[in-house]
């Protein structure tokens, strides 16, 4: 069972694909029923996979290798560490909440299904791959289904609907109006996911065909190129920002990320589900297994890059969202803002701080995962998006405001959610080397309260309009079932961390260990090369001037040569 563990929750969604192009569109029941086992099986396997993981063993487990092509050094090569194993596990409980959230689709509801699968699949194949070249084409394959998501499943917005002129609708729907939010149809916001994430991911691969190329070992197995291969001046940085920004861009980061919040606004809510939830951590995980793996110390050098943009993304991301009309719009702007504190985390390379980063990437996924299938449920049923011509919905919906209330305040951190604790990992560890950093981020969450809360009371309270009447509250088991599973999971590892807590340290504990040694020892390196050269120098001045007969004697620069020499002799 646990050599197959990995295998059975990567393919698991494939076979119910697989299956469900032989089933007709006639028998929806058929189609939900497969893809809700297809699902179930992913995620029960998960949840084995993550509790029988070992953190005192830590490493790479459940490892399962075939050889795919020698000549070439690629291997189908699966494992999860401390790192990794919590993100499979969201990918598959936002995958099985997200077929439920969709359970009521009628158009072409097998169609849906099987790209739902694709790439929830998908997103799990780049959390497990130790090839470079199975994780860049699981990455790929997971850009295909969010295009057809968008493009068939997708809805306009607001703005887009309301506008009348022939003209005005071709000149907002251009490329030229790239950075336009308000006023678009899912066709363009579909094409402007696939753009962004195809350019950042050709980007990416030329920073891994670089390190292919430049390693000597003909290998795309991560693990043999972290431990041998070396790289170091400007074609080390080269890679590293090649790699860094190709992914980031998915995370995304600022100003890489108005792909994000168009893509929210126009996907249905369990492709918007998956979308916030991991296929955005997708940048950051890579971004880990590559650069911090594969080149330490670059990541040591560079990573103060990040440290600086979190800083938009926490603030430019905070603003917009407060200002949103449309919810979709809030969720999402307010998604690429917490973005900023998982780069936060990562940019300041310390154990808690990182350790927080993974840990809050897990719980951004079902906070967020819960807020977009809530405001999936209100546009069903109200077909409406704009927050100032809802309100009163409390009183169709109480269980849905009671659900959304929960979402809101695990967003913002609330203790008893596992977000308190991430939220307080990534501050504590962050605050000795980005003291300024940490301050934008605690100011980002009082404004995270403001915005999320402003358009609770929006929906929810206040007077009702007539013609919402008809809305009714989430009250079949296939409805409530994927509210209270995010909510479950959401509070119960936050009041109970301590295996997650171990299960990430295991993983982030060697890597952090790695960069912090491999550093010191570079600058040493450069140090004592650095004093030879200056002794070399001034002995050669000192004979110059000297008789050849006398002894040199000791001038100034090398008595402080030798004073350095004894130093580090005695330590």
């Amino acid at each position: 069972m646990i050599d197959s563990t990995l295998l059975i929750i990567l393919f698991a969604p494939f076979a119910g694909a697989t299956t469900l192009l032989f089933v007709s569109n006639k028998q929806a029941l058929l189609v939900r029923v497969i893809a809700a086992a297809a699902a179930g099986m992913s995620l029960l396997t998960s949840f084995y996979m993550f509790f029988a993981y070992d953190p005192v063993e830590g490493g790479f487990q459940f490892v399962k290798r075939f050889e795919w092509s020698k000549e070439l050094g690629i291997a189908f090569y699966l494992g999860v560490d401390g790192i990794g194993a919590p993100l499979v596990l969201a990918s598959s409980i936002l995958l099985f909440a997200g077929i439920f959230i969709s359970w009521h689709i009628k158009d072409r509801t097998k169609e849906f299904y099987i790209f739902l699968l694709i790439l929830a699949a998908a997103t799990m194949g780049v959390f497990m791959s130790l090839d470079l070249f199975f994780l860049y084409f699981f990455y790929e394959m997971s850009v295909i289904p969010m295009y057809l998501l968008l493009g068939v499943w997708g809805s306009h917005t607001k703005g887009y609907l309301d506008m009348s002129d022939p003209e005005g609708l071709k000149k907002r729907d251009s490329v030229g109006f790239i950075f336009n939010f308000a006023a678009n149809s899912k066709e363009y916001a579909a094409m402007k996911l696939t753009l962004f994430l195809s350019v950042g991911a050709v980007v990416a691969l030329m920073g891994i065909l670089l390190i292919y190329k430049f390693s000597g070992l003909n290998t795309f197995d991560i693990l043999v190129l972290r431990e041998q291969a070396k790289f170091s001046g400007s074609l080390a940085t080269i890679i590293w920002l090649l790699i860094f920004f190709g992914f980031a861009s998915i995370a995304p980061i600022w100003p890489l990320h108005s792909w994000s919040p168009v893509g929210h606004a126009a996907a249905p809510a369990a492709t918007s589900m998956l979308h916030a939830g991991v296929l955005m951590k997708l940048g950051h995980f890579s971004i880990i297994r590559i650069a911090f793996e594969i080149l330490p110390e670059t990541t040591h050098e560079l990573m103060p890059i990040a440290a600086v943009l979190c800083i938009f993304n926490i603030f430019y991301g905070g603003f917009v969202a407060y200002y949103a009309r449309d919810t979709k719009y809030v969720i999402g702007y307010s998604s690429s803002s917490h973005m900023g504190y998982v780069f936060l985390g990562m940019a300041a390379l310390d154990y808690i701080s990182l350790t927080g980063a993974v840990l809050y990437m897990f719980a951004h996924a079902l906070a967020t995962g819960m807020l977009f299938a809530m405001a999936g449920w209100i546009y069903d049923q109200t077909h409406m998006r704009d927050i100032p011509s809802l309100g009163g919905l409390v009183n169709r919906m109480p269980f849905v405001a009671a659900c959304f209330m929960v979402a809101c305040m695990a967003s913002i951190g609330m203790p008893g959610t596992v977000n308190f604790i991430a939220e307080v990992m990534i501050i504590v560890g962050s605050w000795h080397k980005y003291p300024f950093q940490v301050l934008v981020a605690v100011a980002g969450i009082a404004l995270t309260m403001a915005y999320l809360f402003r358009m609770m009371r929006g929906v929810f309270y206040g007077p009702m309009e007539h013609k919402y009447s008809h809305a009714h509250d989430a009250v079949a088991p296939v409805d409530r079932l994927p509210l209270l599973l995010m909510i479950a999971c959401s509070i119960a590892f936050g009041i109970f961390p301590g295996h997650f807590y171990d299960v990430i340290r295991s993983g982030v504990d060697p890597l952090v260990t790695r960069i912090t040694a491999v550093v010191p020892l570079a600058e040493q390196t450069r140090e004592e090369l650095g004093v030879r050269s200056e002794a070399k120098v001034s002995g050669d001045l000192s004979r110059s001037l000297l008789p050849s007969d006398n002894p040199s004697p000791l001038t100034p620069t090398r008595l402080r040569s030798s004073q350095a020499h004894a130093s580090r002799g005695s330590e």
